[in-house]
């Protein structure tokens, strides 16, 4: 739905995924801060901008945490974060994210 441009059927399915994640997972799981990532995401492209923030905030020390700062999937986060600063013109912000995320995806296992 969400390739689609339908928002608000995709919506209420990543509602219910991370609802089922953080139930079955536990908040702090690796998979639920990507599923949160992809909420805050879907919630950018709507342009709900205040919702999106806390999803990533939390998605982001969710996979710090879990996977470390290091990790692929913490740079796929930093990414999307980064984007929705970029649309909400905290560039200098944006800029901070999106170069610690070349930095990680920068470096040879």
């Amino acid at each position: 739905y969400t390739e689609m441009g339908n928002y608000a059927q995709a919506e209420p399915l990543y509602q219910r995924a991370l609802a089922t994640a953080e139930k079955a997972l536990g908040p702090n799981h690796p998979n639920t801060a990507q599923i949160q990532t992809q909420l805050a995401t879907l919630y950018t492209e709507m342009g709900n901008y205040a919702q999106a923030e806390p999803l990533y905030q939390q998605a982001l020390a969710t996979a710090e945490k879990a996977l470390g700062p290091d990790h692929p999937t913490t740079a796929q986060t930093l990414t999307a974060f980064a984007k929705l600063y970029y649309r909400m013109g905290r560039i200098g912000e944006a800029t901070k994210l999106q170069e610690r995320a070349q930095v990680i995806l920068s470096k040879k296992p």
